[in-house]
């Protein structure tokens, strides 16, 4: 049945067929039991999926997950069956924490190992095991653990005890903890932190509720907090990085009433808080309150905002030394090698700027083509997209999780056939990535065909990352509304990966994720009557509204695509609001967006476009001159509302 159901896909090339498998419904029957925990009707859909369905694998697991205490021979006799599998993984991880709540330590230990991708859990009961059966040296790694801000798994709790009780966690790692919690605001987990440390330093406990809801109140109201006490002295940090969130001055003017009760080192901690924040909001004040912190008192995450002030004041020697304090492993990172070979540049080091950028020119992303734009047309030979060919395509295809994924997506089932495929495709080769990328393009699967081809490390197929479905929709409505098809591709690609029946947790929907409220203000403009949100799943009409809103944004705000492209995930307002009193170039710009997210999208989108317009044949233009300028802020009276806003909001 198999083989059969392979032959129909890759002849028919189509999702979309009435034909269907003996037992299909079936499966859709016990697939729908299962994620409504019907143990009942499960078993009764299960009876009639034959066992030579390709998704009977799926109905045992789901059978077993849902039981009540399947028994370890039974999951022992499931994962021998369909070792390697998605499915094996996922019921080994959840016997695992069964194994371990039992302290079947022993059985723990002999499994383990053949997870893949354990969780916290998993490791907070691996060193509880080993523990029980007598091996105490390898605990000092199990310390690396108790270093997070987060709240960790009740798994862990007992670990963190024992630690704490053979002196493996010292008292100045309870306080390290108790900061990262506060710092990650999380104060609940700083209050439970807080009780392993000595009474006479402890927080009132009620103080960080308080402190949360009213922080003003806690640091002015008098005998609040006692400057003599360590734990409220961390409070007050806490206390400034709230204030600083909402307001520099009110900040800075509650800090230096308690900067005589901190340490030189507390001092500083705080002014890099207030810094980061100030710099958030893009105040010229950030520089020199950085400058007062030190680096050694910043972490990696507030220098990144230090080099991001820096920039958008046109201090490049600030760029270069904030970067080169960085951890190395965030040095590496693309973004900070190309600033640093900006501001490199900048310092007259041509050739030092050169052995970065000739390295980061070969990476295919934003920052790879910024700087392949550094070096001039020298540098490289234009991509070459490799082409997976039948017999390589069929072979994947014929792969069980493969083939098992593309069952569950024939089937409507995309969120496991996502995790299925995404599972099978771990460890291919190029060849097999670039195979798998070009079946799910036949399938029409376009999220996974450029997911996957995305993958590729040294073998890639252009075509298949940058995939351009409904070609003519889009035509129609770049031409209609005057704007780069390029473009409209890039930002199509970011929205929905093409996903025509795509929804976000906010309610955008469709191939460019608009609004409800947006897409009705859009048919009012557009004089449609009788418009309904539905028609938002409708590709021609959501491509038609969402190239018609790109143009709106980019109009309004003085014809500038970084800014229009920022205005669509964020607000026109907010778009508006980043921008200096002069002007700014636009990579810098972009670079300072407060929300990852949005900083995120636009780099794709304006990236996306280059692809885009190479493979559609457009003249060449650098990808500078494509983000432009970003003109000097509008004045007070004239600003753009952002009440109809499609997408998500950074």
């Amino acid at each position: 049945m198999a083989s059969i159901r392979i032959l129909f896909l890759l002849g028919a090339l189509c999702v979309t067929s009435t034909w269907a498998a003996p037992g299909d419904t079936a499966v859709q029957q016990a697939q729908r039991a299962f994620e409504t925990r019907k143990l009942v009707e499960l078993e009764h859909a299960a009876r009639n999926v034959p066992a030579g369905h390709v998704l009977f694998p799926y109905v045992e697991y789901w059978r077993l997950t849902l039981s009540s205490g399947p028994g370890d021979s039974r999951i022992a006799d499931f994962l021998a069956r369909y070792p390697g599998s998605r499915m094996a993984e996922s019921l080994r991880g959840d016997w695992l924490k069964s194994l371990g709540a039992r302290q079947a330590w022993a059985m723990y230990l002999a499994e383990y190992p053949r997870l893949n991708r354990p969780d916290y859990a998993h490791q907070c009961y691996a060193h509880r095991a080993e523990w029980a059966q007598g091996n105490r040296a390898a605990q000092r790694e199990a310390v690396s653990l108790w270093f997070s801000g987060r709240d960790m798994p009740s798994a862990c709790t007992p670990l963190f005890e024992q630690l704490i009780e053979a002196g493996l966690i010292r008292e100045d790692d309870i306080w390290s903890r108790l900061r990262l919690a506060l710092e990650a605001g999380n104060p609940g987990v700083a209050r439970i932190v807080a009780n392993a440390l000595p009474d006479a330093q402890r927080p009132d406990s009620a103080l960080f509720d308080l402190a949360s809801r009213d922080p003003s109140r806690v640091l002015n109201a008098r005998d609040t907090l006692d400057p003599g006490r360590r734990g409220d002295r961390e409070l007050a940090l806490y206390v400034l990085d709230l204030l600083a969130k909402r307001d520099s001055s009110e900040a800075e003017r509650a800090l230096r009433k308690w900067e005589p009760h901190f340490s030189e080192e507390e001092q500083r901690i705080a002014w890099a808080r207030l810094a980061t924040w100030a710099a958030r909001r893009h105040e010229a004040i950030a520089l020199s309150w950085f400058q007062r912190a030190g680096k050694a008192a910043t972490n990696d995450f507030q220098r990144e905002w230090w080099v991001r002030a820096a920039l958008r004041a046109r201090d490049w020697q600030t760029v270069r030394h904030t970067i080169e304090s960085m951890d190395k492993s965030v040095q590496t990172q693309a973004v900070w090698r190309y600033w640093l070979a900006r501001a490199l540049q900048a310092a007259g080091r041509r050739s030092a700027a050169n052995a970065i950028f000739l390295p980061l020119s070969g990476e295919h992303h934003y920052y790879g083509q910024l700087a392949q734009e550094e070096l001039g047309p020298v540098a490289q030979a234009p991509s070459i997209n490799v082409k997976a060919g039948g017999n390589e395509v069929d072979a994947v295809a014929r792969l069980p999780g493969i083939e098992r994924a593309m069952a569950l997506y024939e089937l409507g089932l995309r969120q496991d056939a996502n995790q299925e495929w995404n599972w099978s495709i771990r460890e291919f080769s190029d060849s097999q990535l670039l195979a798998s990328a070009e079946l799910a393009r036949r399938m029409k699967w376009y999220d996974r065909a450029i997911n996957t081809a995305e993958r590729t490390r040294n073998l890639h197929d252009f075509e298949l990352r940058f995939l351009a479905p409904y070609r003519e929709l889009a035509q129609k409505a770049a031409r209609d509304n005057d704007i780069d098809e390029a473009w409209v591709f890039g930002l199509m690609r970011q929205e929905s990966r093409f996903i025509n029946v795509a929804r976000s947790s906010v309610g955008a929907s469709g191939l460019m994720q608009i609004m409800p409220a947006t897409a009705r203000w859009i048919a009012q403009r557009l004089g449609i009557k009788g418009f309904r949100p539905q028609e938002m799943q409708d590709p021609a009409r959501n491509i038609q509204f969402g190239a018609y809103y790109l143009k709106h944004v980019q109009t309004t705000l003085d014809d500038s695509p970084v800014l229009a492209t920022a205005a669509y995930n964020a607000g026109p307002s907010r778009a508006q609001r980043w921008r200096d009193s002069r002007p700014m170039e636009a990579a810098v710009y972009i670079e300072s967006i407060p929300f990852t997210e949005t900083r995120d999208y636009v780099k794709k989108v304006m990236s996306n476009a280059m692809y885009y317009a190479a493979r559609f044949g457009q003249p060449s233009v650098l990808l500078k001159d494509r983000l432009g300028t970003v003109p000097p802020r509008k004045a007070p009276g004239a600003q753009v509302s952002d009440a109809e806003v499609p997408g998500e909001e950074g």
